[in-house]
């Protein structure tokens, strides 16, 4: 493993311990390949019956991919894009294949931030998931923010959040935390964060086979303790509102609705890149009617397109290049972006047999 991935089997439990947190343990192109490395070895090794990831440090759990990466390399190769982003989003989109698909029990103590890629690596399926947040849980689909979308399977897990939660997630790029993402069903269990050592310690000592039924059973008197979702009461609001078949006829709606909670909605998506507004909500719907593998590979083409549009690259010079945080958005408004535009996206970047992800199943 690298430095910043470490793994462990003790009781016949895989852990995966994240550790880069001066970078809030943003993926690598390395950690993709060490986390995939790790849970490919597990998934058939009978010495280990279930696995559990989380960080080293109580501030980030993963606060998504190493953006400065994307823009080094995007810059770089605009057009055609850098052989080494064509590897970061195809590996990474594999291991979240992977990750929801897993055959064994799989814990994620999503501690601290969760965003993008964090989200990638915790979002199991129903089956064999456990996902753990606290009250220092910081949760979000930010990528709008960066002239992104909301990736990593986001098209596949946001459209299957309670009405339109998930689409106001994907549009504003605003952070919940634990009520909101139990509410959400993007976590299982809530723990306190003073009890998170006590937790690590009950999972060294517990057989993998128990895993999950005990801690479960550790966390069940805490789950009152998380208080009331601030989202659930405004679902009507946001189902209203964010179920519009046009970006743009969202934010009119929100303009007409003078609630405190809708102004913020509206404040967050006009800093938003509107060509990616339109394109993720294009997205969401698309991936409401499709499986994860579907969804990956249409995520695939989608990052393909984006980088050689430039607008992901626009975005992180704005955010953490120049941190001017104005970026020239094209085109720089809702109305200037056009059907042909989002057809382009949406076009086929490889023939089905060559596209990058056409093993996922």
């Amino acid at each position: 493993m690298s430095n910043f991935v470490h793994t462990s089997v003790c009781n016949h439990t895989g852990c995966i311990t994240l550790d880069r947190p001066a970078a809030l343990n943003s993926l690598s192109l390395a950690m993709v390949r060490d986390l995939t490395a790790a849970l490919l070895g597990w998934s058939c090794d009978p010495g280990v019956d279930a696995v559990v990831i989380q960080s080293s440090s109580a501030k980030a759990f993963c606060a998504g991919g190493d953006i400065r990466f994307f823009y080094e390399a995007g810059c770089a190769s605009p057009r055609q894009g850098s052989a080494q982003l064509e590897d970061f989003f195809t590996e990474e989109y594999a291991l979240n294949h992977l990750v929801y698909h897993y055959p064994k029990p799989y814990v994620a103590l999503m501690n601290g931030v969760v965003m993008g890629g964090g989200m990638g690596v915790s979002q199991a399926g129903p089956d064999t998931r456990l996902r753990i947040v606290t009250e220092a849980t910081k949760m979000a689909m930010p990528e709008v923010n960066i002239g992104l979308f909301p990736d990593v399977g986001g098209s596949y897990f946001l459209p299957r959040a309670p009405g339109q939660l998930g689409t106001y997630l994907a549009l504003t790029g605003l952070t919940i935390g634990a009520a909101d993402a139990l509410y959400l069903d993007l976590a299982d269990l809530y723990v306190p964060q003073c009890q998170m050592a006590a937790l690590a310690t009950l999972i060294g000592a517990t057989p993998g086979i128990e895993l999950t039924r005990v801690i479960a059973r550790f966390a069940a008197p805490f789950q009152a303790e998380v208080g009331p979702s601030s989202l659930a009461a405004q679902r009507a609001t946001i189902d209203s509102h964010f179920g519009a078949s046009k970006v743009a006829a969202i934010e009119l709606a929100l303009a007409r609705d003078g609630s405190a909670f809708a102004q913020q909605a509206l404040s967050a998506m006009q800093q938003r890149s509107p060509l990616m507004m339109c394109v993720t909500l294009e997205m969401l719907r698309r991936g409401a009617t499709l499986d994860v593998a579907a969804c990956l590979r249409m995520e695939r083409s989608l990052v393909r397109r984006v980088f050689e549009h430039g607008e992901a690259q626009e975005g992180i010079r704005a955010l953490v290049i120049d941190k001017d945080h104005a970026p020239r958005w094209s085109p720089a408004s809702l109305a200037e972006v056009t059907d042909a535009m989002l057809a382009h996206f949406f076009a086929p970047v490889w023939p089905a047999h060559a596209h990058p992800l056409r093993h996922l199943h």
